[in-house]
């Protein structure tokens, strides 16, 4: 009837999602798709999960889909890895990554080396998730960014996702894989709203894992990071093109697979990289994408050496303006591209 009245339909708007309720959306769609999918974790369950991710799945769902576990991440790890290979999906929530620390014999030794050790014989399919990497105020037991230890094992998928769509993407194709998948979250971005597309508001919609992304396109340095640090990179990056540089953004996504092919084009591009990350700098993301670059096809292309910016190489400090010189900001990105570009 609009149409016959000559006005034009728009398609449906793209709508405003916090990364939590994007999280909620991806395992109550896969609760509902796939019976053997189940979550467990410490207060996930009656509490709605300590960060409220698991919010009303419980109630809709029940006890046998949705536990509650005792304080042994060993313990219930253990339980998830063994489910796993009997075939059923779980998704292990750690309420931080820093616990998993409690675990991670469960994760590496049992999980990922598996289907390698049978022969392929035994996959398990499993998703490890939880916040990951710094917060607010919570001193070095629990601001360790997990992505180049989990990242550096094989048999391990690990993914780092900064937006609501990265967030409901991958996780729901890391449920969905028959490979041990780890699920890097960042708590500081629970509560943040992201433009979710009408696409992404699908029941089918998947981010595929091991595919970077392109957030922002430039013609002069290529800026790579993985969660929060991606928002940092754009901040940057506005600043910067009012003085005349152009910055292009990727965020990475995946840390194992690495779409490391994504980097070398835009490099080829840009001349210039700098890798931006919230860990440590040794043995850092950073400094294996740097590594891949310089071996690879890309290294030609480069008109400088390329420049990492980290978190200190310090345990976390609990004094705010401690804490905020140890993580980067976006001044430190800014600096590292001026130093690069030597303007």
């Amino acid at each position: 009837l609009q149409q016959r009245r000559g006005l034009r339909l728009s398609a449906p708007a793209a709508i405003q999602v916090t990364v939590r309720d994007a999280l909620n959306q991806a395992m109550d769609e896969e609760l509902e798709r796939d019976e053997r999918v189940f979550l467990l974790g410490e207060e996930v369950a009656q509490y709605d999960g300590a960060y409220k991710v698991s919010r009303g799945l419980w109630k809709k769902y029940g006890d046998k889909r949705v536990i509650d576990t005792p304080i042994s991440e060993m313990g219930f790890a253990g339980i998830a890895v063994g489910a796993a290979m009997v075939w059923l999906r779980p998704v292990c929530e750690f309420m931080t990554f820093n616990f998993s620390m409690q675990a991670i014999d469960q994760v590496i030794n049992s999980a990922a080396k598996t289907c390698y050790m049978s022969a392929g014989a035994i996959p398990v399919p499993i998703v490890f998730r939880g916040p990951n990497g710094a917060a607010a105020g919570v001193a070095a037991q629990h601001s360790q960014c997990f992505a180049a230890w989990y990242g550096h094992c094989p048999g391990l998928k690990v993914v780092s996702p900064w937006s609501s769509e990265d967030a409901k993407g991958l996780l729901k194709a890391a449920i969905r894989d028959d490979n041990p998948v780890v699920v890097l979250e960042s708590e500081l971005l629970y509560s943040v709203p992201f433009e979710m597309s009408e696409q992404a508001q699908s029941k089918e919609f998947v981010v595929p894992i091991g595919k970077a992304k392109i957030e922002k396109q430039g013609t002069h340095v290529t800026l790579v990071a993985h969660s929060r640090p991606v928002g940092h990179c754009l901040e940057a990056a506005a600043v910067l093109s009012k003085e005349g540089v152009e910055c292009e953004v990727i965020n990475m996504r995946t840390i194992r697979p690495m779409d490391i092919e994504t980097v070398e084009a835009s490099v080829a591009k840009t001349n210039h990289l700098v890798t931006v990350e919230g860990g440590w700098p040794q043995f850092g993301v950073g400094a294996e994408i740097c590594a891949r670059i310089m071996e690879g096809p890309a290294f030609n292309y480069l008109d400088a050496p390329a420049v990492r910016v980290t978190g200190a190489d310090v345990p976390m400090p609990y004094a705010k303006i401690l804490e905020d010189n140890s993580i980067p900001q976006v001044k430190d990105i800014v600096f590292a591209v001026k130093k690069v570009l030597n303007i």
